[in-house]
This record gives structure tokens, C-alpha cells and sequence, in this order.
């Protein structure tokens, strides 16, 4: 079971939309908790908009939204970020739908991503980040002890 993450940035829509096409995504679980851009085409509506024109799905997960009291490495131990890591995976299926977690940070390794992919990881998910057309990286544990303490509670819970 594969995830992607790709960052809007500062790319052209049509940019974007050719990313987007380039790893066959069919799906889009934006993440950002205020889905406005200072870009209009990525604004929310326009976004979705846009997707759906090219035959792909548009979901907005606020719950695994960034910007987050007390930081967001405190709130992926929350109910809120569980529930959004569920629709997450929802949405994903049965690995057979190629998803695209978005967000408008260009790297994910400066972005609250990161944090979603430890916990898709976790789950047993392959995480893609896609950084260009002829560039993505697998994801890596970015904090080993952080990522084992939560891997023994979600791996319980997986399998009760």
C-alpha cells in the first residue's frame, strides 16, 4: 500500500495538475487546516474545481490539519488526528487508489507531512514524497525512539 505527499508551493496550476498526472494520482486528501493560498488556484474551491476536471477525487482532511496549539508532533497523540488518519486511510481503499497527501509547504521534511507519514508508516503504508516529475523519495523514520513508542500503541490497537 503506497501514499504520496507532494507540496503545492508556488507551482503553476497546470504545473501541479501535470505533477499530479505524472504519479497517476487519483486522489487528493488536502491537509492544510485553512485551505486558502495566497495562489487563488489553490484555494479550496478553485482546487477541487480543478481535480475534478481531470477526473480526480478532492477531500478535505482539517482534522490532520497543521498549525496546531502546543505543536504538531503533541497533537498526533490526539483522537482528532486518529480520526483524520482514518479517513485518510478511507479514502487510500484497498491500496488500490493512489493518493496524493497535499499541503503548501514544497518540502515535506519542513511541513507537518512528515509527522503524517510517520503514522502512515506505522501503519504499514509505503510513503512517497514526490519533490518533481522525475523526483520522489520513500519516506525514513525522521525520530526512531519517537516513531517506536508510537509503533507499539498503534500496532496494538491495529490489531485488537
Amino acid at each position: 500500500m503506497k501514499i504520496w505527499t507532494v507540496g503545492t508551493s508556488k507551482r503553476s496550476l497546470e504545473g501541479f495538475l501535470d505533477l499530479l498526472g505524472a504519479y497517476r494520482i487519483e486522489a487528493v486528501a488536502d491537509v492544510r487546516r485553512f485551505p486558502r493560498s495566497k495562489f487563488k488556484h489553490f484555494n479550496q474551491e478553485n482546487l477541487e474545481a480543478s481535480l475534478n476536471r481531470r477526473g480526480v477525487k478532492y477531500l478535505h482532511l482539517a482534522e490532520l490539519g497543521g498549525h496546531r496549539k502546543g505543536g504538531y508532533k503533541k497533537f498526533t497523540e490526539t483522537e482528532e488526528f486518529e480520526k483524520g488518519l482514518t479517513c485518510l486511510e478511507e479514502l487510500a481503499g484497498t491500496s488500490t487508489r493512489r493518493v496524493a497527501v497535499v499541503c503548501a509547504e514544497l518540502r515535506f521534511s519542513q511541513c507537518h507531512r512528515r509527522f503524517i507519514a510517520d503514522a502512515l508508516k506505522l501503519r504499514g503504508y509505503t510513503v512517497i514524497h514526490i519533490i518533481d516529475e522525475e523526483q520522489s523519495c520513500e519516506h525514513k523514520y525522521r525520530s526512531r525512539g519517537r516513531a517506536e513508542k508510537h509503533k507499539s500503541k498503534t500496532l496494538e490497537e491495529f490489531l485488537q
